[in-house]
């Protein structure tokens, strides 16, 4: 049993050192043959046919018949008399208006204080008690049944945190149209690369929104994009001596102290 479990624990280790090596590795060879280079900007590629690609999920109210007016000029929630420009089919797109401003301050304090005393005394014991002497071969002195274990313990912990962030994120760019959902809202995807000195800029947004949350001119901003994920950031040279290596940050998830 002790041999199975020893095989399984070594198999588990070998398993999770390979995992990291091949993270590495791949890490390793794009880095190697960015030298140089710099980071490289990536090919426009469907995002719905990526293998991450899932499409989105979203509670929906029941399906209604839709009113006909064969011999009106105008549609429901249209905004222009003769064409409405907006984006409003898989692949059309629509311009995103991007205004974040957000700031945070956290401050915590923790101060603890604790003590614990504890006294085990034994008077009688099926007269055991007078043979703690024989029992307790350390013993130096007469071993005294009322005094026998003593715990003492003091436990004192004192700590300050302070964070404080602030991100501005103004941008304006483009988003497709990806998915059109049941109940008619859509699904867009914007993704904007800048290569700038050796310096890659990537900026990811998806998110739900309605067709007529959308302006006359087919922009919609942030606050009424729902399920809103943006991602932004980048990687090249700078990028890479602001994170410590893959070594030391592996190590600070394991070590336990």
């Amino acid at each position: 049993m002790k041999s199975a479990l020893k095989t399984s624990r070594r198999l588990t280790l070998f398993a999770a050192v390979i995992a990291v090596s091949s993270l590495s590795g791949c890490n390793l060879a794009t880095r190697i043959s960015e030298v140089g280079n710099g980071p490289r900007l990536t090919n426009i590629e469907n995002p719905t046919a990526k293998p991450d690609y899932r499409p989105i999920s979203l509670p929906m109210p029941a399906p209604q018949a839709a009113e006909e007016n064969p011999s009106s000029l105008w549609r429901n929630g249209a905004r222009a008399f003769f064409k409405d420009h907006r984006a409003k089919e898989i692949g059309d797109i629509v311009t995103v208006k991007l205004d974040l401003s957000d700031s945070a301050t956290l401050e915590n304090k923790t101060e603890r204080d604790r003590n614990d005393k504890e006294d085990t005394n034994i008077t009688k014991l099926m007269g055991l008690e007078t043979k703690f002497e024989n029992i307790l071969p350390l013993a130096n002195a007469a071993v005294d049944p009322t005094a026998l274990m003593s715990f003492d313990n003091v436990h004192s912990t004192s700590g300050d945190g302070d964070i404080e962030r602030s991100e501005d994120i103004n941008l304006t760019f483009a988003a497709v149209v990806t998915q059109i959902l049941p109940n008619g809202s859509l699904v867009v995807m914007g993704r904007q690369e800048i290569l700038v000195n050796a310096e890659l800029r990537e900026l990811l947004v998806t998110g739900v929104v309605r067709p007529e949350d959308i302006e006359s001119d087919n922009t919609i901003s942030h606050e009424k994009i729902a399920e809103m994920r943006v991602a932004y950031g980048g990687r090249g040279t700078l990028s890479g001596l602001q994170q410590p290596r893959w070594g030391t940050q592996i190590w600070d998830i394991i070590f336990p102290f």
